[in-house]
């Protein structure tokens, strides 16, 4: 009587035996990266535990015949072959394929035949910094931006023949795309180098783009810029980037923003900040002043007995909202001057005024119960 020496398929995966779905195929994708062929060349040892890998989950990924080997062991899907499907690499394919870059007998056609890829691809995008003023970012702007890009070329319309002349099939993989081969127990399809994959070569190309199918040109591009833009604003512009390669569909253009400061005005999202000095006595008595605005002049009456810091709302006269409506506000910091050269008669004024003003100069102490109140308050 035989000896059945096959490993146990959990064993050999190195998973429990009631690990999930996800758990097998982990395991699984680990084993064949390390063991896989090509990454271990004459290797015969690895080839043999690469297969083993793949036999073990052709069974557990799937759940009648991992159920049945669970109850039977190895008789429960043994069908001549040694319970070995070659169907297991179309799973291997979703698993690996992508890692190494190869086909396991998948991407054919309905005649079974291996198609070349599509020759047009999209093109680039494109990046370009545009500096604006302040002024321009907040009430937008018409202007250009200079863009060094690929256009298709007008002589092949983008096919990069000669005229009259067209790509012919690629001798090399027939036009497949694919040059397959066999490697150990599976045939192996990799791109073919000669046509990179596209089926054809250009045996006529275009005197003007050199086959290429696009040429370099720079071009000044129209620039709408909306109103309440901010610094680091990012503008993207529909196919005004790279011609796609063979008449593909053309990239988009991003165009970077970079704001100017203001030497008055701060910006904070949709609101304006500044700072406006007013004279003590204007400060003391209350006084209108004129707030310059980037709309123009705005008359802001300033309260008597209003204190150093003390800021003021003047509403509408922010930045616009971005593809929206309404304005955000201009917030005005009151700072008080103090005078520092006085002549006698103002100095005389205001000693007199002191004499008759009281201010408790001393230090007002707190203690750390009121401190409490008011942190809590």
């Amino acid at each position: 009587m035989a000896t059945n020496t096959k490993r146990d398929y959990y064993e050999i995966l190195g998973v429990e035996r009631g690990a999930s779905e996800q758990e097998i195929k982990s395991a699984y994708r680990k084993l064949a990266m390390q063991h896989h062929p090509d990454r271990n060349p004459g290797d015969h040892s690895a080839e043999e535990k690469f297969k083993e890998a793949a036999e073990a989950y052709s069974v557990l990924a799937d759940a009648d015949k991992r159920a049945a080997y669970d109850r039977f062991g190895h008789a429960g899907v043994s069908s001549g072959g040694g319970g070995f499907e070659e169907t297991v690499f179309h799973d291997f394919h979703d698993i690996l394929g992508d890692f190494f870059g190869f086909d396991f007998g998948g991407g054919r056609g309905g005649n079974g035949q291996q198609r070349g890829r599509t020759r047009a691809q999209r093109g680039a995008d494109l990046r370009e910094d545009l500096n604006l003023e302040f002024e321009e970012a907040i009430f937008g702007t018409d202007t250009t931006v200079n863009v060094r890009r690929h256009e298709t070329c007008e002589d092949c319309r983008g096919a990069g023949t000669a005229p009259g002349k067209s790509p012919v099939t690629c001798r090399t993989c027939a036009g497949h795309g694919q040059v397959r081969y066999q490697q150990g127990f599976f045939s192996i399809a990799r791109t073919c180098s000669t046509c990179q994959g596209l089926g054809q070569v250009i045996t006529d190309p275009c005197p003007k783009c050199k086959g290429q199918g696009r040429v370099l040109r720079q071009r000044t591009v129209e620039a709408k810029v909306p109103a309440g833009v901010e610094d680091g604003t990012r503008i993207r512009f529909n196919g005004l980037g790279e011609a796609g390669p063979f008449g593909g569909q053309s990239g988009d253009l991003y165009v970077v923003l970079h704001v100017k400061e203001h030497s008055f005005f701060e910006r904070e999202g949709i609101d304006l900040h500044c700072v406006m000095p007013i004279s003590i006595v204007q400060a003391t008595l209350g006084a209108e002043i004129k707030v310059p605005t980037l709309r123009g002049e705005h008359t802001l009456k300033v309260p008597e007995g209003t204190q150093p810091g003390s800021t003021f709302r003047i509403k509408n006269q922010g930045v616009p909202v971005l593809n929206g409506r309404g304005n955000g506000d201009l917030f005005v910091e009151i700072r008080v001057q103090t005078p520092t050269k006085l002549n006698k008669r103002q100095r005389e004024l205001l000693q007199e005024l002191g004499e008759t003003l009281k201010v408790e100069n001393t230090p007002h102490h707190r203690s750390l119960l009121n401190k409490m109140k008011e942190i809590f308050s």
